[in-house]
């Protein structure tokens, strides 16, 4: 017994010390948290990064706030409570808030904008300054199944396809396929209407986010043109036609010819797919093809009380090796031009085969116009048009 009390007592003294150690070395190190939002798979590429660069920063500790819901609802929250992270990643869509409240750094002096795709730093410029670093931008395509195209005898869309281009393939599937094969993905939320009002010359907002002028001809037009896919053509399918499953799982089970989404469906297309696709931009409106442009990136809390530590880590994480890192999980589209141009993203042994159209639409979209009020005036908007997406009511 007296042998087993010293053993114990041993063992007491030994955790006690390397409490002490462990305790005494984190009160010696810069402690910086910081938010994302983000899958378990994005996370798995984020995770060693940040350990990493706290081996190469031992004077530094990142606490690493993971909000997988709700995220932009719960960061608000912690600025009410004086509980802001140091680095939080930020979308376009919300930025406006925290920058007409005063809540965030100007970080114009440690970005050289000739590394990025000037649309993804324009999401983040207000008033000639840059509020957040780009990670990466985000702009919808048009997945295809080649193998539908090929069985029915349909030509592949080009990247210089037309609307009418696009109605008459949609045509050929309808009736080929004798109503079995949907020709195109059909969402209910403005998001995907945004690259057809862009392309007819329409959008929500005006280009400097004051006015709402979704109630003009062109943009009424186009949205009776979108609800018409589904509801008068039957191209697309109704909400009834898809019940509970998504655009996605539909386009999986060949169900759909063509789906209209982002880079976020490249990895679970990889994997999951049984046959061949590839992507092309959306077909050409009055003024082109022209998509909605929006970006993430690193910002920093104005409340921070270690902003040049903060600063090292935004500049690892958003540099060429970082990025590389999280472009080959497949998942993003990288903001800087040397990493969305290298073999990390173009990857010819994956698919897909023409991956440098996520990056040809760049440069003739227009970055999404926001401002503060911007997600609020969406929610209302898609609760009002909802009836029209679902054939009930005329836009």
């Amino acid at each position: 017994m007296k042998k087993i009390f010293i053993i114990l007592a041993f063992l007491f003294l030994l955790f006690f010390l390397f409490f002490i150690v462990h305790k005494n070395q984190n009160e010696d190190k810069v402690i910086l948290k910081f938010s994302s939002w983000g899958s378990q798979s994005e996370i798995s590429f984020l995770l060693p990064l940040i350990k990493e660069f706290e081996q190469n920063n031992p004077d530094m500790k990142i606490e690493f706030v993971h909000i997988p819901q709700n995220y932009f609802q719960k960061l608000h929250l912690l600025f009410a409570s004086n509980l802001a992270p140091d680095i939080l990643f930020v979308n376009n869509y919300y930025i406006p808030k925290y920058v007409k409240a005063n809540l965030l750094e100007d970080l114009t002096p440690y970005i050289n904008t000739s590394d990025y795709f000037q649309k993804s730093v324009d999401c983040f410029t207000f008033d000639n300054k840059i509020y957040a670093l780009p990670r990466d931008v985000s702009a919808l395509v048009v997945y295809y199944n080649k193998n539908l195209f090929d069985k029915y005898n349909i030509a592949y869309p080009t990247n210089k396809w037309t609307t009418a281009d696009f109605l008459n393939i949609a045509q050929q599937f309808k009736t080929k396929s004798k109503g079995k094969i949907y020709a195109l993905s059909y969402e209910t939320d403005l998001y995907y209407v945004l690259p057809f009002l862009f392309s007819n010359g329409a959008s929500i907002l005006s280009n400097d986010g004051k006015n709402i002028i979704i109630d003009e001809k062109n943009a009424i037009d186009t949205i009776n043109f979108y609800s018409d896919l589904a509801y008068k053509y039957n191209y697309a399918p109704k909400k009834s036609d898809s019940a509970s499953r998504t655009m996605a799982q539909m386009f999986l089970q060949q169900q759909i010819a063509m789906h209209i989404s982002g880079r976020w469906l490249v990895p679970k297309y990889r994997s999951e797919a049984k046959f061949d696709w590839d992507i092309v931009n959306l077909p050409e409106g009055k003024q082109g093809s022209i998509v909605n442009i929006d970006a993430s990136g690193y910002a920093l809390a104005k409340s921070s009380k270690h902003k040049d530590e903060a600063v090292r880590f935004i500049n690892f994480i958003s540099s060429k090796y970082a990025l590389s890192k999280l472009a080959q999980s497949g998942l993003i589209v990288p903001a800087r031009k040397d990493v969305a141009y290298s073999e990390s993203f173009l990857n010819k042994a994956m698919k897909p085969k023409n991956a440098v159209v996520f990056l040809d639409i760049i440069n003739a979209g227009r970055p999404t116009p926001v401002n503060e009020n911007y997600q609020n005036i969406i929610d209302v908007l898609n609760k009002r048009f909802e009836p029209v997406f679902l054939g009930k009511k005329n836009p």
